[in-house]
């Protein structure tokens, strides 16, 4: 994902940590993440990298990682782009509030998230737009490894592991976000 670039910020996760905090294979981080802001964005980098880190951590979801370090990269952009990127791979000509491309090899895969859906969800769900930031990117993250939300099943094992992924980080969502 091109574009120009507010703020770039290559964040690896491989820095010191309990083992509690993140997903480790042998002492090793095996999620790694580049975040860039194509928008202003008042949150850091750094928060998304924390909350990806510690949903890899989650049991379900470490199992579908591989055995070795990957990165995802997560792009923060506005309406504009979602609706150009939504219309060219998904052939739906409407922005959205996320969507996840996959990669291959090392590279788990790109996200891509609007900023500006983040902030009109956060105030209609009545809680922080950091706390909608990290849920579509957990989001995100989960279809990356595969899974989706197209029956009642699966929206409600994608909802239960997003909870569970956002526990890890401390946040909880408003009721009736999930």
């Amino acid at each position: 994902m091109s574009g120009e670039h507010v703020g770039v910020d290559d964040v690896r996760t491989d820095e010191s940590r309990s083992a509690g905090d993140e997903n480790l294979h042998r002492g090793v981080t095996l999620l790694q993440a580049e975040v860039v802001k194509a928008v202003r964005v008042p949150v850091p980098v750094s928060f998304v990298r924390d909350v990806l880190t510690r949903a890899a951590a989650v049991p379900e979801v470490a199992a579908r990682l591989p055995s070795w370090p990957v990165t995802v990269a997560v792009r923060l952009t506005g309406d504009g782009e979602l609706q150009r990127l939504n219309r060219s791979y998904a052939g739906e000509d409407h922005a959205t509030d996320v969507l996840s491309f996959a990669g291959s090899g090392d590279h788990l895969g790109d996200i891509a998230i609007s900023w500006p859906a983040t902030e009109r969800q956060a105030a209609q769900f009545d809680h922080p737009a950091a706390t909608e930031l990290a849920l579509l990117s957990v989001h995100g993250l989960l279809h990356l490894l595969g899974w989706d939300h197209l029956t009642a099943s699966e929206r409600k094992e994608m909802s239960r592991l997003t909870r569970a992924a956002l526990r890890g980080s401390g946040l909880t969502l408003a009721r009736g976000r999930l």
